[in-house]
């Protein structure tokens, strides 16, 4: 296997993490979001989203996982004050483009940002994950992030998304 790494997105990597969340989606999120949605996540809207994302600042973490010379997954996260102005370390996006699955990237992703998210103060997180989405759930799971019992319902413009909230430790290690 070639050398496989994380590193903080540049303006070089915006469009490869357009196309990875764009083959992600359309694979794991067919027949739950209606095309319109998956329309969006390659237009100039999305480009200049993604690019802000790079330059977002201190709490803010766009990360790529690359092995070899190809970027090949993703994550978003974020810290930020609460309304009661407790610390909030959330993940709003971790895709790993399916081919290159099972290989370790999404794991490497998800213990920087949590070293990240950690460093800035936060000691949990939380990501919310479509409730029928059996392999991001229990992507954290193994990593010991479990449903705190909170859901939310996304309008999808054709229809619904249940989402559950998943909340576990940043006190993540890699295993080599």
């Amino acid at each position: 296997m070639a050398t496989a790494t994380v590193r903080p997105a540049t303006d070089d990597d915006v469009v490869a993490i357009m196309e990875i969340q764009d083959r992600t989606w359309r694979t794991a999120y067919a027949g739950l979001l209606p095309e319109e949605a998956f329309a969006t996540l390659t237009s100039d809207t999305a480009r200049a989203h993604w690019s802000d994302a790079v330059h977002a600042g201190d709490d803010f973490h766009l990360l790529v996982a690359v092995e070899g010379t190809e970027i090949v997954g993703f994550c978003a996260a974020a810290r930020y004050a609460g309304a009661d102005e407790l610390s909030i370390a959330e993940v709003s996006a971790l895709l790993v483009e399916p081919r290159w699955g099972r290989r370790g990237h999404g794991g490497r992703l998800l213990a920087t940002a949590a070293a990240a998210l950690r460093a800035a103060g936060s000691d949990s997180g939380r990501a919310w994950v479509p409730e029928t989405d059996a392999a991001s759930r229990g992507f954290y799971a193994r990593a010991g992030w479990e449903p705190d019992g909170a859901v939310r319902t996304l309008d999808t413009g054709t229809g619904t998304v249940r989402e559950v909230r998943v909340t576990g430790t940043l006190d993540l290690r890699l295993v080599e």
